[in-house]
């Protein structure tokens, strides 16, 4: 869209949930609007306030604009980072940018060549986090950032500006914390709630899709559609979504999906994202987006709430650490705890509570370190094992533990809960959970809204004292407050399943064809990988020896994305020293 003289235009992707208060700000200022739509906003917005617009919207954004008078171009990025933006420096010292990676990788110039980096990023987190990408010259715009390019200057000039931040201290919290909450949720649910196209939920038998379902059905003016996809195993949760369901009379559609091939959607994983990603609830996330599509063009989802109220069990575990931590000296930690750790068996099949290793771990490590080992996916030791002698020589000195140390150490030393949920924050969110929705869902073009992650609802939840989010070993404990007002008892009392199928078993099954996968041409071509160490790796999940099911997944999908990338040079890729630089 441009001003009728043409001098600012402005590409955009997202919704303004605020436009109409932003409007009337404008109108009251001499802006003449000749449209409703929220992207007229943008227009005026940067006349009245320039490089201040972004902080001032509420919504899901990435967008785009010219200024022509000025000779700029200004990006920006929504502060949790659910739409996408990436950009590239081209040779001749001009920028492309883009909502999706092929947008990019389809110019002829673009610079080819992968980042070692982030591969080693990817294999240790399943994502790579922001602001790379596996392509050496593409970069993403990082979430609750912005940046101001002015014609003339020499390329790179411009810098990421952030224009939003979580916070980094508690606050005080308060006796009303759950009535107070009521009423940020109906706030955050009625604003994604504006559309002018059919519009439904995602619905799970969890408590977030639960809360987020039950208030959009008493805001809607008729029955709410929602959906819920089950899958053989623990991902199929109809029964406890048809019981919400029931208690709110949507027009609910719940589906069995059909026997995936993983194998498969290892190809299809990466032309969707681009490059590589690891989460393979990716592939149920695809299939429910797929079935709500069909009646619906925007749907609701429940997804922040584990970031924002600490529903991840690794929380429990990682204020159980260091809780731990402070009353053993660190000598002991290290020395007696870090040899249980090496010592306890890696008991993936046993019950939970036989399953101490990654505890141990944990006590033995400060708390950085010991946090981060809770979510890598593929420690040191065996994902470095996979790669090739030249890659892991140029990987030397290089661990993707330090992001998250700088992270946490921005945050009160003595707030561990916030410090771990400061980190999701700008990794596992932007980079798994809010790109595995965005990208599934709108490749078969629906719009999802996530009313938790409304950022003034995020920075309230944030700064909550520990103690109301997690007490007595169980997490959310202020939002399963309000969901007891909302949810049927049942839901309440269910221990909390992932959205996605054990691949374990049919990896074992699908050994030959992994193999075969694995050791193929385009693994073969790229030398990035020891192919000896990728067949023993086969062959000890397919008899059964240890469960490399994440391991094979993640090489799976890379194998993906290079079976169907174009040429990537490795010449071309630059040095660990210069990409960190």
């Amino acid at each position: 869209m441009a001003t009728d003289d043409g001098a600012i235009v402005v590409t955009f992707n997202g919704e303004i949930y605020n436009h109409e208060s932003l409007r009337r700000e404008l109108v009251a200022l001499g802006h003449v609007f000749r449209t409703r739509s929220d992207t007229e906003v943008l227009l005026h917005g940067w006349r009245a306030w320039g490089p201040d617009l972004p902080a001032r919207l509420v919504g899901m954004f990435a967008f785009a604009l010219w200024d022509r008078c000025g000779r700029r171009l200004f990006l920006a990025r929504d502060p949790l980072g659910e739409k996408p933006l990436h950009y590239a420096w081209m040779p001749d010292g001009s920028l492309a940018f883009a909502s999706e990676i092929g947008g990019l990788t389809a110019l002829p110039a673009l610079p080819r060549g992968l980042d070692p980096v982030a591969l080693d990023d990817f294999l240790a987190l399943g994502y790579v986090p922001e602001p790379a990408t596996i392509h050496a010259a593409i970069r993403r715009l990082p979430p609750a950032h912005m940046m101001l390019l002015k014609v003339g200057e020499p390329a790179g000039a411009a810098v990421p500006l952030r224009f939003w931040s979580p916070p980094r201290e508690v606050g005080q919290g308060g006796a009303d914390a759950m009535e107070t909450l009521r009423d940020r949720l109906d706030a955050a649910v009625q604003a994604r709630m504006m559309a002018d196209v059919p519009l439904g939920a995602f619905l799970s038998g969890g408590i977030d899709s639960g809360v987020v379902t039950g208030l959009a059905a008493r805001a809607a003016g008729q029955p709410l559609a929602t959906f819920t996809m089950g899958f053989a195993g623990a991902a199929d949760e109809r029964a406890d979504a048809a019981l919400v369901a029931a208690l709110y009379h949507t027009r609910h559609v719940a589906e069995n999906g059909a026997a995936v091939d993983y194998l498969a959607m290892a190809r299809e994983i990466p032309r969707i994202f681009g490059e590589p990603f690891g989460d393979h609830s990716a592939v149920p996330t695809l299939a429910v987006s797929t079935l709500a599509r069909r009646h619906v063009t925007v749907a609701l989802s429940g997804d922040g709430g584990d970031e924002v109220f600490a529903g991840y069990r690794r929380y429990r575990f990682h204020a159980l650490a260091e809780a731990t931590r402070r009353l053993l000296p660190a000598g002991l930690r290290r020395g007696a705890f870090g040899a249980l750790a090496r010592a306890y068996p890696k008991l993936d099949r046993a019950p939970r509570w036989l399953r101490a290793k990654t505890t141990l771990t944990e006590i033995s490590l400060d708390s950085a370190m010991g946090y981060y080992g809770t979510v890598c996916k593929l420690a040191a030791d065996r994902r470095r094992g996979l790669l090739a002698p030249t890659l892991r020589a140029r990987l030397s000195g290089y661990d993707p533990s330090s992001r998250f140390a700088t992270l946490m150490a921005e945050c009160d030393p003595e707030e561990p809960l916030l410090q771990a949920q400061y980190a999701d924050l700008h990794t596992y969110l932007p980079g798994d959970i809010l790109a595995k929705v965005d990208r599934t869902s709108m490749a078969v073009s629906l719009e999802v809204r996530p009313p938790l992650l409304d950022p003034d609802l995020v920075c309230w939840g944030l700064a909550l004292p520990a103690r109301m989010k997690l007490r007595g070993g169980v997490g959310k404990r202020v939002l399963r407050e309000v969901a007891q007002t909302l949810l049927p008892d049942e839901l309440m009392q269910r221990a909390k399943r992932g959205f996605a199928d054990d691949l374990s078993g049919r990896f074992r099954a699908d050994g030959q064809r992994i193999r075969q996968r694995l050791t193929g041409e385009a693994m073969a071509d790229s030398g990035l990988f020891d192919l000896r160490a990728i067949t023993a790796l086969v062959d000890q999940h397919e008899a059964g020896i240890f469960n490399h099911t994440q391991a094979l997944w993640h090489l799976l999908v890379v194998e993906g994305f290079l079976a169907g990338a174009a040429t990537l040079p490795q010449e071309t890729t630059p040095t660990v020293a210069q990409r960190i630089a």
